[in-house]
């Protein structure tokens, strides 16, 4: 399957059920038992910047940045139906944003050296081109301009994980291996009704594509939530292995 037909699958996934992750992993949260926004303040000060987010769903981030003052946002996404729900939910709340349906592979219609922040909550990992992609974002950014994004860590589709099934498992409690962590290549995995196709990068595959593209990074997160490692109820699953390895992992850099 070439990467016109991944980018196709995945599409029609979203437009068909866009409603049914309304709202879900958007700021302050940044990804699966993961810290938010509020804990680790990457953003910082965001009054009147400029900002893109790169598929930005449903809009809930874009909504969240723009009550925290951002002067002006952008946004991205393959799905219509996701920028209709974007659209909506910025007009019931009195704010707009310029959104773009379009695919971050391609050449976006967007300026150049413009933006102080480009942001991607859980969405960069769908990238069938991860250094083009990540070029581009540098293209749109200001010199000192800051790139933060999450995804799912690269362990958690390795470790205790069924890709074919999309659940935890666990063998006689213990987290065994079930995926080579050195495996990028695409597979498919079912939810809900459909499917979606992903490949799930190395750590450090993003981190090179960040530094060829002339970024340094400032801040590098894979950790679990408060919530996971202190909770007394061990018996959830999820909770079990966040107590053991990042389900999620954010990194911030800044364009040189």
């Amino acid at each position: 399957m070439d990467n016109e037909e991944i980018i196709e699958v995945n599409k029609n996934y979203w437009n068909e059920h866009a409603d049914l992750w309304f709202g879900t992993t958007a700021l302050p949260k940044y990804g699966v038992r993961f810290p938010t926004e509020d804990d680790l303040h990457l953003f910082q000060n965001i009054n009147d910047k400029k900002m893109l987010e790169i598929c930005c769903g449903s809009g809930h981030s874009l909504l969240y940045n723009a009550q925290r003052g951002a002067g002006e946002l952008w946004g991205i996404d393959l799905s219509e139906k996701q920028l209709e729900n974007a659209s909506e939910l910025l007009k019931e709340n009195g704010y707009s944003a310029h959104l773009l349906c379009a695919r971050m592979e391609d050449e976006l219609d967007v300026p150049q050296n413009y933006f102080d922040y480009v942001y991607s909550i859980y969405g960069i990992g769908w990238t069938t081109d991860l250094q083009g992609t990540v070029n581009k974002i540098a293209s749109y950014l200001k010199k000192n301009g800051i790139f933060i994004f999450s995804w799912h860590h690269a362990l958690n589709y390795c470790i205790a994980w069924s890709c074919s099934e999309r659940h935890d498992v666990f063998d006689d409690d213990k987290l065994v291996m079930t995926k080579s962590y050195f495996d990028e290549s695409y597979f498919k995995m079912p939810v809900h009704d459909s499917e979606i196709i992903l490949c799930n990068r190395k750590i450090s595959t993003y981190i090179n594509a960040l530094a060829k593209a002339g970024f340094v990074i400032e801040q590098f997160v894979e950790e679990s939530d408060t919530d996971s490692e202190e909770a007394a109820d061990k018996t959830d699953i999820k909770t079990r292995k966040a107590e053991m390895l990042p389900i999620s992992f954010c990194i911030k850099a800044r364009k040189l």
